[in-house]
């Protein structure tokens, strides 16, 4: 890139933006209410780069539900629901290692991982129940102490009295409140079905693995969803996410 490229591109906010953070003027950044995602993330990667230790960026919801007794108390992270289309089982893996202390971080509780599917301990059988299983499995033996299961079902995740039925001596079922998609159109779907549908709060898409907090925001976001947000972002900074 040449010197003249450079400065056409910091006339452009976003990358602007990415450079104060860059270098510690500002503590991180929130963009995609005129923005796609796309556009928020590539200036993050190539101005901040991947966290150590990181493989993979991947995007978070944190999402509240109002009078609800699943997760912890009606809130959850779904994970990921905003970036990472089709994730291998090891990708699935990073995402949850990613999501379970991002959960942590926010909400201040331990997280209890559910890798979500449409089958629950081999009630079906497909390359895409294997994935799953697959992920578990890494999850498992990557971060022994986490607490974590799968394959489950929403219902067997979340609900004690599905869970004691489908899933009675799993660790997770029933009490389930860092919910992990097997793809981007579950995750997708999903967050907005509970959005929409239960009245929840959707804070996101939230991205984890860049060295420096920078957050996104759907472009049918609210004001309210951007001042949320941005509490995150603070959040995260004091953190050192």
């Amino acid at each position: 890139m040449t010197l003249e490229q450079a400065k056409k591109l910091l006339l452009e906010p976003i990358y602007f933006g990415m450079m104060m953070v860059k270098n510690n003027d500002a503590d991180g950044l929130v963009s995609g209410a005129c923005h796609s995602t796309a556009n928020t993330l590539r200036p993050a990667l190539q101005i901040l780069k991947t966290a150590p230790g990181t493989k993979l960026v991947s995007a978070f919801f944190v999402m509240v539900v109002p009078n609800c007794e699943y997760g912890e108390n009606g809130v959850f992270v779904f994970g990921d629901s905003g970036l990472v289309e089709n994730p291998s089982a090891e990708e699935l893996a990073e995402i949850a290692k990613s999501s379970s202390k991002s959960f942590e971080t926010l909400v201040g509780k331990p997280s209890k991982v559910a890798m979500l599917s449409y089958s629950t301990y081999g009630s079906a059988h497909s390359e895409l129940t294997e994935k799953v299983i697959n992920a578990t499995k890494l999850l498992k033996e990557q971060m022994p102490n986490l607490v974590c299961d799968g394959e489950l079902q929403l219902d067997a995740a979340i609900i004690p009295e599905v869970a004691s039925s489908k899933a009675p001596n799993s660790p997770v079922a029933g009490k389930a409140n860092t919910l992990i998609f097997p793809d981007l159109n579950a995750g997708n779907i999903g967050y907005k079905l509970v959005q929409r549908l239960a009245k929840a709060e959707a804070y996101g898409p939230l991205c984890q693995g860049v060295a420096k907090p920078v957050n996104d925001l759907s472009r049918g976001c609210s004001s309210k969803d951007i001042v949320g947000v941005v509490a995150i972002t603070c959040v995260q900074a004091q953190n050192g996410i």
